[in-house]
């Protein structure tokens, strides 16, 4: 049976915030709280950090491995949010990061309402 997910605005506004504080308090149990188990994640910045070529990476262990090694190398993180855009079943955040670049970045959600499979993509 295939589980049909809507999600609301308040609660995309919401989970924008949620997801927002917890990379900049660097908290990488509270960040994975965010996705599901079979998480699939998408960033031209994986190879770059895990220094393999990937353009995704599959799974909370994996995720958790690629983004220990990213927090490590970026001491100065920060994000600010610049707009979030609703749909059914997903929702991006466009975002600003610590290295001045403008990102937006994908989350569609399952039917528990983690991330099941996420894109990043980063501005020149």
């Amino acid at each position: 049976m295939n589980t049909q997910v809507r999600i609301e605005a308040s609660w995309g506004q919401q989970f924008a915030v949620e997801w927002c504080a917890a990379w900049n308090a660097r908290d990488l149990e509270r960040i994975l709280a965010h996705y599901d188990s079979d998480i699939r994640f998408h960033s031209p910045r994986i190879s770059l950090v895990l220094e393999r070529e990937l353009s995704f990476v599959r799974g909370k262990e994996e995720l958790k491995e690629y983004w220990a090694k990213a927090l490590a190398q970026a001491h100065n993180l920060h994000f600010e949010i610049a707009a979030v855009f609703m749909s059914s079943d997903a929702l991006t955040i466009l975002y600003d990061n610590h290295r001045a670049q403008r990102v937006a970045e994908v989350f569609i959600f399952g039917p528990n309402l983690k991330v099941v499979e996420s894109v990043a993509a980063y501005a020149d």
